[in-house]
């Protein structure tokens, strides 16, 4: 029986060590369709599938094999582009562009309704789509801080809304797969209004929470994390397995698009230094997905394995 990841023993403090060892020691490995399966007949969808490691990811998917592949973006201009280069990773597969706009529930809910509608059959799910602004803004449409928004509430009801979905579309002794990307920036946020109650329009008043764009990333991977591993525990893996991906440090995803100055220079320069290849870091996302069965559910993976 392997270790569900809230049952390990935390990461250390000093958290150098991990770093280093996650950015310069640990190779992932790209997956090689002679020595992967074939995902020919499978349905994949990934959210933010533009850009980044969600573009990255998607064609992965198709270099397998992939049949069927939906392209969830707010753009649909950005999304018929992205699927005129995923086209060449394999030219038989099916690219749906959908649109999926993680600031609107009703955006949200109308897309788990087209899954559900118009899909025969879902396999794969990578919630990527994700955001870590450099300044305070709040989604007018529901007055929560962007960040929060998006990486948190906005995933999680769109999680919520598709595993139904995914429970009557997975097909036979091969449950659904739910990958949501994550962060190990989750374990180094200082979380100071954890007592705040309530808790998630706390986060919506810089009186209350000093605005700090790297803390409120991480906090908002940390609530996603506590979040899913909690969903977990009501949901059967014989149905949907849900697990968590950390990709690592990864240059080239405009994750730090918002930086201006000299804070984009450093950034850029720290990227180009430690960060992996986007061809490396979406790699840990199909790992997520084909490389992990039932111990998974519920679990944080990074480099590749169950961690805490």
């Amino acid at each position: 029986m392997m270790a569900n990841s809230k049952d390990m023993p935390p990461l250390p403090k000093s958290f150098g060590k991990v770093f280093w060892n996650n950015q310069f020691k640990v190779k992932i490995e790209v997956p090689i369709p002679s020595k992967s399966p074939s995902l020919k007949g499978k349905v994949a969808i990934v959210t933010g599938a533009n850009s980044g490691l969600g573009f990255e990811s998607a064609r992965q998917l198709l270099t397998l094999g992939l049949s069927h592949l939906i392209v969830a973006v707010r753009s649909i201009e950005k999304g018929k582009d992205a699927a005129s280069k995923l086209r060449p990773a394999n030219p038989e597969a099916t690219i749906d562009i959908w649109t999926l706009n993680m600031e609107s529930y009703d955006s949200i809910q109308a897309f788990a309704h087209k899954c559900d509608i118009e899909l025969s059959r879902i396999d794969y799910t990578i919630l990527n789509a994700g955001l870590s602004p450099m300044n305070f803004s709040t989604v007018l449409s529901t007055g929560h801080e962007t960040t929060i928004q998006v990486n948190h509430i906005s995933t999680a009801l769109l999680a919520i809304l598709l595993l139904p979905v995914l429970k009557a579309k997975h097909i036979r002794e091969n449950p659904a797969r739910l990958t949501v990307v994550n962060s190990i920036t989750a374990h180094l946020c200082k979380f100071p209004n954890r007592d705040q109650r309530p808790l998630l329009s706390s986060f919506d008043d810089t009186k209350i929470t000093l605005w700090d764009p790297e803390e409120r990333y991480g906090v908002s991977k940390l609530l996603s994390q506590l979040f899913l591993v909690r969903l977990a525990e009501h949901v059967k893996p014989d149905d949907v397995i849900i697990n968590m991906v950390d990709p690592g440090l990864t240059k080239g995803t405009g994750l730090s698009r918002d930086a201006k100055g000299a804070v984009r220079v450093a950034a850029k320069a720290f990227f180009a230094i430690a960060g992996r290849p986007v061809g490396r870091g979406a790699a840990t996302y199909i790992d997520a997905l084909l490389g992990h069965g039932k111990e998974s559910h519920g679990c944080f993976l990074m480099n590749t394995e169950i961690s805490p």
